[in-house]
């Protein structure tokens, strides 16, 4: 009996004796029996009800209502290599074990650990995963100080659910040699010996890290020994003939074959410093090589060999002293390009034709000279422009076997090197485009300002107002070009607004119409529901104008008189990106703009070239390659994404290219639409003192006469000290113009030494640069900006508004 049941006992006893007193004391007061038996029959009734009643009290329920004893968790969760954590929904560790509280303190949770930024992102995403869906997973995390890096898994846990177990790995840079290393002492290494070939995992500094027991036996007459530590070399010796024996045995053993395999980076086998980790090295009985000890396969290797090649992440081949394939594991196949293929009769067979005699030569001089190792580049018949690096290594002693050839797989490497070639290429195309738009604009600034003050004195009727309006006109369709390079390299000036898809394509619908004529059918279909998206109007409709006129010509280079365009809406949530698994697209929600036409597609080999700058299929002088250039550029500096493919051709329509724009939505308060009434701007009356500061000498004669001639008073400087000193000399002034990069001090340097004179006074900065990369850059209070190129009424206009402006503040 335990001693729960054990403490009601004298209990039982004192009420028992209690109830026969009371019955005698009834019975002797009352005289009657009957009175006694119905006091005793009720007594027991009650007893009886009230242990039916403590009978049915639910088990457990004061140990529920106890607070939870997790020394018992903890105990459970003891494991050696895994650090485990539990914590509540308010992210409080609720326990954690001994593993954890070394890797990471016992006073941080996850998913605040001390972490780099981006570990701490990847474990908050896991976090809300796991809240939600029940679990989550980040496959690496990295301390803040990069020593230490873990895996790293949340599980929704509790009756309640309302509990995060968190478990990390340690991420080991060396857990393949290691593992290899385990497996050699084990079961792999005793297998291997039975075939007479000893394996031994040796680090780069020559001591032997982990030996199979065959080996410890040959080399020390232990099996059981532990070679860890001890120099492999010491262990063999080489005759004369430079034959290699166990150094236990000597001359009474039989000569052994070497056979060295680098592993590298365990991470990456392709490092650059691959030879300088730990080697997997092979001994092999020279008889084995001979027949006497293994029955060698049809393929000439042993059927243990193949295995532990076909077992390594590294891609290795074998052939035959005449060349011949003999075996290829798994790796060299997906690397060779023939995984689902059969393995062709000779190594030439995989490269392309001018390849094939020297790697013939190479593999038969390696296959009948000494043993001995070589690099050669080849290129692959799939992948003809992207050499790739092939290993040659003569072996000895494995029968027919001669060459070993090993070969890594570089398509991801290769693809990663494409991209960062053309990231690196479209920026410094973008640059140059930038700074050429900027200086561009300087000259026309020149042009269209003394085009505006030859029109003050030329009346429509003269000889020449015609001419000074062409040169005007064609001034502005330059400046029009310019606003697309600056597009193109991301650095125009946008004023984005929140607005719906629908509403701009309904804007430029008209204006499409006009542009694709009567035999190009335009669809336009929107979903429902879609969010709203923040961009600018203008060069949304420019993205459109671009996809639609570059859909117009493609149908009608066809040539077959018309065609359809169809623009659609389409609405895209975070678990729509989850199950797409693109790499470019951060999870969230979009609304995505779709155009598509039936102008045939785009060859596969000029997809990805088509956003770059310049590039066009069209005839010589009827493209200038900058449209999709300037869509790209609009759409990353608006915060989205540009996709294109190729749409196939169905039971109902023609093939087509088909353009998909991504932009996020919006997150926050739609605002509502408001109507601005125009309202002229206020204009400082009485002229004024202006200090204008520009090194272009056209830009500051055009700049200097229209300002004079709307009545201010104009001191000019052609450098940011002479405009310094002029105010430093108790010039007096109402406001700066100034132009922004300048050789020696520049304009923001400039001003802000001014404003340390003059610390209200107001400047205006004129640029070919966009307004918002000015404002990132420059960091001055009350800063005013107008863009170049600017006509004589609008740099008027500006300095008349921001000076009216101050005066009403």
């Amino acid at each position: 009996m335990n001693a729960a049941a054990a403490r009601p006992l004298p209990l039982l006893g004192a009420l028992a004796g209690a109830l026969v007193i009371s019955a005698a004391l009834i019975w002797l007061a009352s005289g009657e029996a009957i009175a006694m038996i119905a006091f005793v029959g009720g007594i027991a009734v009650f007893l009886a009800a009230g242990l039916a009643i403590a009978r049915m009290r639910p088990v457990g329920k004061a140990e529920e209502v106890a607070t939870p004893d997790w020394s018992v968790t903890v105990a459970a969760i003891e494991r050696p290599g895994e650090a485990v954590a539990i914590v509540d929904r308010a992210n409080r560790l609720v326990c954690a074990n001994t593993a954890f509280s070394d890797w990471f303190g016992a006073a941080s949770a996850p998913p605040n650990l001390p972490l780099d930024r981006a570990g701490l992102e990847t474990l908050a995403r896991a976090a809300r995963e796991a809240w939600r869906d029940g679990k989550g997973a980040a496959e690496s995390v990295e301390s803040a100080d990069g020593t230490a890096s873990w895996s790293a898994r949340a599980e929704r846990a509790g009756r309640g659910e309302d509990y995060l177990v968190w478990r990390f790995v340690g991420l080991a840079e060396e857990d393949f040699a290691e593992d290899l290393g385990a497996r050699i002492a084990g079961a792999l290494g005793r297998l291997l010996s039975r075939g007479g070939i000893e394996a031994v995992l040796v680090g780069a500094d020559g001591l032997v890290r982990a030996a199979a027991p065959g080996f410890a036996q040959r080399a020390t007459g232990d099996p059981a020994a532990t070679l860890a530590g001890q120099e492999f070399a010491t262990l063999l010796r080489a005759d004369e003939r430079e034959r290699i024996f166990f150094a236990r045995e000597g001359r009474r053993g039989n000569p052994q074959n070497l056979i060295h395999i680098p592993l590298g980076d365990a991470r990456d086998p392709r490092a650059p410093d691959a030879d300088q980790g730990p080697s997997l090295m092979l001994l092999v009985d020279v008889a084995v090589g001979l027949g006497g000890g293994v029955e060698v396969s049809g393929t000439g290797a042993t059927p243990q060999l193949e295995a532990l090649l076909g077992a390594l992440p590294l891609g290795l081949a074998m052939t035959d002293r005449d060349g011949r394939f003999l075996f290829a594991n798994t790796p060299f196949r997906r690397a060779a390009g023939i995984e689902n293929e059969l393995l062709p009769p000779f190594p030439s067979d995989l490269v392309v034709a001018e390849d094939k005699g020297a790697l013939v030569d190479a593999v038969r001089r390696f296959g009948k000279g000494a043993a001995s190792a070589t690099d050669m580049a080849v290129r692959l018949r799939g992948a003809a422009d992207d050499p790739v690096s092939l290993g040659i290594a003569g072996v000895r002693g494995l029968g027919e076997a001669a060459v070993l050839l090993s070969l890594v797989d570089s398509t991801e490497e290769t693809k990663l090197k494409r991209q960062v070639a053309q990231a690196t290429k479209m920026q410094a195309v973008g640059q140059l485009a930038g700074g050429v738009a900027h200086d561009f604009n300087n000259v026309l600034t020149a042009v269209i300002g003394t085009c505006d003050l030859m029109l003050l004195r030329h009346t429509p009727g003269d000889s020449d107002y015609d001419d000074i309006q062409q040169i005007r006109a064609n001034s502005n369709r330059a400046a029009a070009l310019t606003r697309q390079l600056l597009a193109f390299s991301r650095q125009q000036t946008l004023r984005p607004e929140v607005l719906q898809l629908p509403d701009v394509i309904s804007e430029v619908s008209l204006l499409l119409k006009r542009l694709l004529g009567e035999k190009i059918e335009l669809k336009v279909n929107h979903d429902r529901d879609l969010g709203a998206v923040r961009a600018d109007p203008q060069q949304l409709e420019q993205v459109i104008v671009n996809l639609a006129v570059n859909a117009r010509d493609a149908m009608q280079a066809k040539g077959e008189g018309g065609g359809k365009l169809s623009l659609s809406t389409r609405r895209i949530s975070a678990r729509d990106v989850r199950q797409m698994g693109s790499e470019i697209l951060p999870e969230g929600d979009y609304t995505v703009l779709v155009v598509q036409d039936t102008g045939g597609g785009i060859p596969a080999e000029h997809l990805a070239k088509i956003f770059e700058p310049f590039f066009t299929t069209k005839e010589q002088g009827k493209g200038t390659g900058l449209g999709l250039s300037t869509v790209y550029g609009i759409v990353k500096q608006s915060g989205g994404f540009i996709f294109a493919d190729n749409v196939p051709a169905t039971a109902t329509g023609r093939a087509g290219a088909r353009f998909s724009v991504y932009f996020p939505v919006h997150q926050g308060e739609v605002p509502k639409a408001r109507i601005v009434e125009a309202k002229p701007a206020a204009q400082w009356s009485g002229g004024g003192r202006i200090l204008l500061v520009e090194d272009e000498d056209m830009v500051r004669a055009v700049a200097e006469r229209a300002l004079t001639r709307a009545g201010y008073q104009v001191t000019a400087c052609a450098e940011g000290e002479a405009g310094l000193a002029a105010v430093a000399n108790g010039g007096v002034f109402d406001m700066v113009v100034s132009d922004v990069v300048m050789p020696g001090m520049d304009g923001p340097a400039m001003a802000r030494a001014i404003r340390k004179v003059k610390p209200g006074l107001p400047i205006l900065f004129m640029s070919g640069y966009a307004e918002e990369q000015l404002r990132r850059d420059i960091d001055i209070a009350d800063m005013h900006f107008i863009a170049k190129p600017f006509s004589v009424q609008q740099i008027s206009d500006k300095v008349g508004g921001v000076l009216g402006s101050v005066r009403v503040a």
